[in-house]
């Protein structure tokens, strides 16, 4: 399967047990559960493909021919940081979200302001239902009509749309009515995508351990480089690299083992740069970074 492809969920009509697949069926990884033409070989199975599965949006098979309401398609020309992503544009309809789903609400007119709520519920066509808004563990002053941004990032996808705050209410248990939106932005990240960052780590490498201070310029499931003002150790030591980041809303403390890959010194200064590549990262790891990388994709408009 094209990473770049935008999956929708499968519908429950287009499975049966004993029939065979009309079209291939993806996790929200990108990862086949079941090929095209095999048969679903009993209910459990079938169950599990309808609440796990997805199939290939049939929008984006048909970007060339339908220039709205799909995006176009990213060229050479664009940004680098851009070649990492493709978007599409979803009818709510066919998003699956689930009661709980973490969402983030970013103030339109203030981006500093950022809130985390949770998905309640929704009224077809009407609103959107969450949880309060909070700051400083206090419920926060929503005024009707105040526009958000509003952040997804289940699986693979980063989902984003605008709304504006139909009503607060406060009892029996506080929750925010947001307008229903016409469509959902869908954004599918690249496997192996770098986003651009700007992070203080600390590096410890090499045989005596070495430490230093790297400043990261950007960052993937797999790995990172920085600059450091020195070079430090030598090409495959390994090591340990430790930084912060605020990923779904919260910040996290990674504690990687690298493999130290280059050291090039930079252009025009006495520093050098550093690639380092992340092994035997932790499945609890792997969730904080890929979050981040993501999310950080993503929020590029």
């Amino acid at each position: 399967m094209n990473e770049l492809d935008a999956l929708v969920p499968i519908k429950k009509d287009e499975l049966r047990v004993g029939n065979a697949a009309p079209k291939n069926v993806y996790d929200s990884w990108g990862n086949l559960l079941l090929a095209s033409g095999v048969k679903v070989d009993d209910q459990d199975q079938l169950d599990y493909l309808i609440e796990n599965g997805y199939c290939a949006d049939p929008l984006w098979e048909n970007v060339s021919a339908k220039p709205a309401p799909v995006a176009k398609v990213l060229t050479a020309e664009k940004p680098a940081q851009e070649q990492n992503k493709e978007t599409v544009m979803l009818d709510l309809d066919s998003v699956r979200w689930y009661v709980g789903e973490t969402f983030y609400l970013q103030v339109h007119d203030n981006a500093s302001i950022r809130y985390t709520v949770k998905l309640v519920g929704f009224v077809k066509n009407k609103s959107i239902l969450v949880t309060a808004p909070m700051m400083d563990g206090k419920g926060a002053l929503i005024r009707d009509g105040q526009t958000f941004i509003v952040r997804a990032f289940p699986g693979k996808k980063a989902y984003a749309f605008t709304a504006s705050a139909l009503k607060s209410v406060f009892s029996p248990h506080a929750y925010l009515h947001l307008s229903y939106p016409k469509l959902v932005r869908c954004t599918a990240i690249r496997q192996g995508s770098r986003a651009t960052v700007k992070i203080i780590a600390s590096v410890t490498v090499g045989d005596p351990e070495q430490t230093a201070a790297a400043t990261l310029s950007d960052l993937s499931m797999g790995g990172s480089s920085g600059i450091i003002k020195k070079p430090l150790g030598k090409k495959n030591d390994t090591g340990i690299m430790k930084f912060k980041v605020n990923a779904a809303g919260s910040d996290e403390y990674l504690s990687l083992n690298v493999i130290l890959r280059s050291i090039t010194p930079t252009e025009n200064t006495d520093e050098y740069r550093h690639g380092f590549e992340f092994v035997d990262v932790s499945t609890q790891s792997k969730l904080i970074l890929s979050a981040f990388v993501h999310q950080t994709l993503a929020e590029i408009d």
